[in-house]
């Protein structure tokens, strides 16, 4: 960063150089906006000379600065600037014009790949738009790849997606996404292995690699899948545009709402100005890194406030709650937001009309259950008119810097518009291994009539896009598997009958889902894995899929996809063109029966444990099924209380001194349901002796191992958060917690219940009243579930030690520490 800023700041000086100029004019003012120092905003008295010095200064430190924590945003207002640079990592070159005519250049920007040989399946994490480009060359060059969205572009002349070698050949480049845009020439793709075009126009498309989609353009190319892999929809169902900053013919910044549409082709500015509204720029907050925080987010949102995120990266300790129907939230300059304490970083209230717009989301280094969730769960509400859209939306698990997450995006909310998500587990960078920077998905939508352009999904260790509701469209789907598969009983799936996880799952309750464009790609990097089937969908009349792509890359000889859909297509096992390769035209669900009429076993040796006066804890074996388990329904006292997909539960908010039956039945997705298990009965304390909880006020802790789960985790409240040891059990790890004064206590109680096979295989519990001096065992053991309680004669003490006594592949950790007495 020093040499990079370095290079800024002596550009800056070569603009006084110019005696010619006025102070006015000088291109050293363009960061003196409203918008913060990350944020140029150039205009036509600037001299062009200076303007290109500049794009070409900040393009030289971030042409291979893959993960920069430098951010930029390279604004022009309306006019002609003939001005050269190339645009490199986390960089927004956009015109601030109401059109993209408004603002023409008529030099050249473009981006290149020569920081890897020509080779731009990395070039990630860059914008262009709303700008005519009409370079001297006649030709504008992009090669890029994931998380480089292309908008509201008028590109006079040929548009090249790719770059060259050294040695002029094609180097590849691994998808993209262009939207509302016109060319006026040709597009050439040459080694662009797969490109979802929306909304646009050119006057011819060269060529297909494996798999490209058009929805709603003009001039499509004509063929029929598999050779060329073209698929093309006539029309696009239901869009609204993403949002732009502006400048009107005041001066004044303001932001535009594209409006709704439906059933459109070509683009939304084709013939007048894109329909929808304007809203001024004092309506938003303006978020810089440096100052803005969570709680001066939420105070803005709360008070009826818009969002827009200025260049930077922005550390939230809290979540960002956008509460009010119409809010818009967007970010220029790649902003990126970082969870910090295990919370989504931003959360959408069931509400309507909602507009979240680019930004890339860091998962942090205490997992989040999600890093983006759109409505809360049950969310029910009927959005039909006035959709929630997210346009660019980025989520990284590691790479920039070691993070986990559960679900990347979680779409609760009915009638949601995705347009362009990469939702990407690190293949590479920091903590880039399969048991540190986890995330079981990248999307999970439980919300009906969901409709997704361009969706990116990688490298998460089960399914990548798990579709559990009706109505679903994508168009256009782009996923890698996981690399970093340790072994294939590492990697099952259904109760571990199935090899691997599909990357795309719609669940088996599902009666409608449709999908256009589908490939699935594997490179078994470090053992010889199977998948299944690249994708897994329900067999009804209601589920279609079109146009399926499978690819092996690369791998472990003995790696492979078997099949592509449901058992069906031939497997990708080698570097051959048949074993690289398959493809399946066209899924359609027949509406057979799966045949799937056997129930769940019987859940066995369910056993009970009050943890306090008001909570009963409940751990049994779990259940196997001929397909698999989906989850198990609670029952007290013969009637259901509750369901859950784990083999744990808690039942609080009990009364003290009274006794609770309970029993336990397994269902599968086909609706069958097991008989009930045993019943166990348990009666809760009274509210004294082991039912009480000692006030963990002023509690610290420390571990050996550490992690980035934090052990303060374990007195925070929320089983949202965790502490662990960040590597697996071995005997001798030990956990150290400091009561700050000494106390008489009966039990404790390790709750690891959301992280179910993290508890303890063995333990040894010591107490101590200085830290150092430990004594014998007061209590040992061997755990058996989630919820370990360690019961033993009363003692004193202000420390307590638990050491790990056994062995197992899971990290050791836990969500809640309590003491009680």
């Amino acid at each position: 960063m020093a040499s990079t800023m370095s290079a800024l700041a002596a550009a800056a000086s070569l603009y006084s150089m110019y005696p010619n100029v006025s102070e006015a004019a000088s291109v050293a003012d363009a960061n003196k906006t409203i918008f913060g120092p990350n944020v140029y905003v150039f205009d036509t008295s600037m001299p062009v000379a200076d303007i290109s010095n500049l794009g070409t200064t900040i393009f030289n430190g971030q042409a291979a600065a893959e993960f920069s924590t430098n951010r930029y945003a390279l604004l022009f207002k309306p006019g002609t600037y003939n001005v050269n640079f190339n645009v490199g990592f986390y960089t927004h070159v956009a015109g601030l014009g109401q059109n993209p005519g408004d603002v023409n250049v008529t030099g050249g920007i473009n981006v290149n790949a020569d920081w890897d040989n020509g080779n731009a399946t990395r070039n990630f994490w860059r914008t262009l738009e709303n700008l005519k480009l009409s370079p001297s060359s006649g030709k504008t060059q992009i090669a890029v790849s994931q998380a480089a969205p292309l908008r509201r572009l008028h590109i006079v002349g040929e548009l090249d997606l790719f770059d060259f070698d050294a040695n002029w050949n094609a180097g590849w480049a691994s998808g993209g996404f262009l939207a509302d845009s016109k060319v006026d020439g040709i597009v050439v793709p040459a080694s662009q292995q797969q490109w979802l075009s929306r909304n646009s126009t050119w006057t011819s498309w060269n060529n297909a690699v494996w798999n490209m989609v058009f929805v709603g353009c003009n001039n499509t190319p004509s063929g029929t899948f598999p050779e060329p892999p073209y698929t093309v929809v006539s029309t696009t169902p239901i869009i609204r545009e993403k949002p732009y900053l502006y400048v009107s013919n005041t001066g004044a910044y303001n932001v535009f709402v594209p409006a709704l549409q439906t059933n459109t082709t070509g683009l939304s500015w084709a013939n007048s100005a894109t329909p929808g509204t304007s809203i001024s720029i004092d309506q938003f907050y303006i978020a810089q890194a440096g100052t803005a925080t969570a709680a001066t987010i939420n105070s803005a949102l709360s008070s009826g406030k818009h969002v827009l995120f200025t260049p930077g990266i922005y550390q939230l300790n809290d979540t960002i709650r956008v509460n009010n129907a119409n809010t818009v939230v967007l970010g220029i300059g790649v902003a990126t937001l970082v969870p910090t304490t295990g919370k989504p970083a931003l959360s959408v209230a069931d509400v309507d009309g909602v507009k979240i717009a680019g930004l890339l989301f860091d998962a942090g280094a205490t997992s989040s259950s999600s890093v983006l969730e759109v409505g809360p769960t049950g969310s029910s509400a009927n959005h039909a008119s006035n959709p929630t859209s997210l346009h660019d939306i980025t989520v990284r698990t590691g790479g920039a810097t070691n993070g986990k997450n559960e679900v990347g995006i979680k779409i609760n909310s009915n009638n949601v518009i995705g347009d362009h998500f990469w939702l990407w587990r690190a293949d590479h960078g920091a903590g880039a291994a399969w048991t540190s920077n986890t995330s079981k998905n990248g999307l999970v939508v439980n919300g009906a009539n969901v409709t997704i352009y361009g969706l990116f999904n990688e490298h998460h260790n089960e399914y990548q896009t798990l579709w559990n509701a009706n109505g679903g469209r994508v168009y256009f789907y782009q996923s890698e598997i996981p690399y970093d598969v340790p072994n294939q009983a590492s990697w099952m799936s259904k109760n571990g009958t199935v090899n691997g996880y599909a990357s795309y799952k719609v669940a088996d309750s599902v009666s409608t889902h449709e999908a256009w464009g589908v490939g699935v790609y594997s490179y078994f990097r470090d053992a010889a894995v199977k998948l299944n089937s690249a994708v897994e969908v329900p067999n009804v009349t209601g589920v279609k899929i079109h146009h399926l792509t499978t690819i092996w890359l690369n791998g472990v000889a003995g790696s492979e996809i078997t099949h592509i859909v449901n058992d069906l297509g031939g497997r990708v096992y080698g570097n051959t063109a048949d074993s690289m390769r398959q493809t399946y035209s066209e899924f359609a669900g027949t509406g057979t029966s799966t045949g799937d009429t056997q129930a769940p076993s019987t859940p066995a040796n369910l056993a009970a444990s009050a943890s306090s006066s008001t909570q009963v804890n409940l751990t049994w074996t779990a259940s196997t099924d001929n397909v698999g388990v989906s989850g198990y329904d609670i029952l007290r006292a013969g009637v259901q209380i509750a369901s859950t997909t784990t083999n744990s539960f808690s039942d609080t908010g009990l009364a003290a001194s009274t006794t609770y039956s309970y029993s336990v039945k397994a269902r599968d997705a086909a609706g069958n349901v097991s008989a009930a298990s045993s019943t166990v009965t348990v009666t809760t304390p009274a509210g004294g002796g082991t039912g009480t909880a000692l006030s963990r006020t002023g509690w610290t802790a420390t571990s050996s191992p550490t992690s980035g789960d934090v052990p303060s985790s374990l007195f925070d409240g929320s089983m949202a958060t965790r502490w662990s040891t960040g590597a697996a059990m071995v005997p001798g790890q030990y956990l150290v917690v400091d009561m700050q004064a000494t106390k008489t206590f009966n039990k404790i109680v390790l709750d690891s219940t959301g992280s179910d096979a993290d508890y303890a295989r063995g333990y040894e519990v010591y107490i101590s009243n200085d830290g150092a001096n430990w004594g014998s065992v007061v209590a040992s053991g061997t755990g058996s579930g989630p919820v370990q309680t360690i019961t033993f004669s009363a003692k004193s003490g202000r420390y307590i030690k638990v050491v790990q006594t056994g062995t197992a592949s899971s990290w050791w950790s836990a969500r809640e520490f309590n003491a009680y007495y």
